[in-house]
């Protein structure tokens, strides 16, 4: 898989404790990777980190990104090859409550990291991670693309907006020589998947509802985003990390979206009922008041063509198939823990057959 490129390889995940950072630091160790994490702590009780014990069998450094200090100390330790920058303040409510923390986690986070990597030439790859929410959200039918306006009118929105100016910036700037790292950005769309208890994100807050046998409370049933499983962004990541590491002109510099097939852009409520196939007695109800004065965006749409012609990459897992292996998952850990542990490396291996089956460039044997 990944033409090979990670066997061996130095590899540090920035935000290693997150839902989407445990999965992907899994998956490196599972391609063969020595990997080493920095974040700021476990953003959750309970956490998917936690549960996989990822923590013991990786070089974690505890830090914060706004720390640059701190950054570069953990970088000179480990004297990575690869980053894939994925550590930020992640919700757009909690954005509302603390917008300068969320400005600087996100927007500053990735100059730091940047102005860490451009003196330091060891450093051949860097995958930035920010958000589809980068985009300015004008509420059009059609997907957004990589050349479309950046914006957004919450904080959080805004500040992935920053992390892309500061990113462009830097690589034009620092970054266009051959003896510097190769760098490019990715905006991926709602995840979901095993592992994540976030707060008021619509999965986690369905399993803690449905596991105490309570209706969930949903404040935008109308809502579409592009869901995809936690698995489809990270194969795009790894897929781009490969391109990067070869010094395709293509990869260098550039921005892609990654998110599910143009007819995956289903409802909250949609979620929920297909979610709920899998959770005998669910119950939810609408509160309509929930986001007074906190307004989200009630369409988003991705295009991710550039990916496929560039990287060759595209979804693999229908929406039924994203569904059903979240459920599995935290169905497996409500049995135990030790049980959603070994459910993790499960599904990455049926992904990843998956992909096989359905002719995915990145997972040719």
């Amino acid at each position: 898989m990944f033409s090979g490129i990670y066997a061996g390889r130095r590899v540090l995940v920035t935000g290693h404790t997150g839902f989407k950072g445990s999965w992907l630091a899994t998956w490196l160790l599972e391609l063969g990777a020595q990997v080493a994490g920095y974040a700021n702590g476990i953003p959750t009780v309970p956490s998917h980190v936690a549960v996989t014990g990822l923590q013991e069998r990786i070089q974690a450094f505890e830090g914060d990104v706004r720390d640059r200090a701190a950054l570069a100390a953990a970088i000179d330790a480990f004297q990575p090859e690869m980053i894939f920058h994925l550590a930020a303040q992640a919700l757009v409510r909690k954005s509302y409550a603390e917008p300068a923390e969320t400005f600087e986690t996100n927007a500053m986070g990735t100059l730091n990291l940047l102005e860490c990597a451009r003196t330091r030439p060891g450093i051949r790859a860097i995958v930035l991670i920010t958000s589809d929410k980068c985009y300015r959200n004008v509420g059009w039918p059609w997907g957004y693309r990589e050349t479309d306006a950046l914006g957004g009118e919450d904080p959080y929105s805004g500040s992935k907006g920053c992390a892309e100016l500061i990113a462009y910036s830097y690589i034009h700037s620092y970054f266009a020589r051959a003896d510097r790292a190769a760098v490019a950005t990715t905006r991926a769309g709602n995840v979901v998947g095993g592992g994540d208890w976030a707060c008021d994100r619509i999965v986690p807050d369905c399993v803690r509802a449905w596991s105490r046998q309570e209706p969930v409370v949903i404040r935008q049933p109308r809502a579409t985003r592009p869901w995809q499983h936690v698995l489809e962004p990270l194969s795009g990541y790894l897929a781009l990390g490969t391109y990067l590491w070869t010094r395709d002109a293509r990869a260098s510099g550039s921005a892609y979206n990654f998110g599910p097939d143009a007819s995956v852009n289903q409802s909250v409520e949609e979620l929920i009922l297909e979610l709920g196939r899998h959770w005998p007695g669910f119950k939810w109800f609408v509160d309509e008041d929930g986001m007074q004065g906190k307004p989200e965006a009630q369409l988003l749409k991705l295009s991710c063509d550039r990916a496929l012609a560039e990287l060759r990459w595209r979804a693999v897992l229908t929406f039924s198939e994203c569904v059903r292996l979240t459920a599995e998952w935290y169905r497996a850990y409500q049995t135990s823990p030790a049980d959603a542990a070994r459910c993790t490396p499960a599904q990455i291996q049926e992904y990843i057959e998956l992909a096989r089956t359905r002719e995915m460039a990145w997972a040719a044997a």
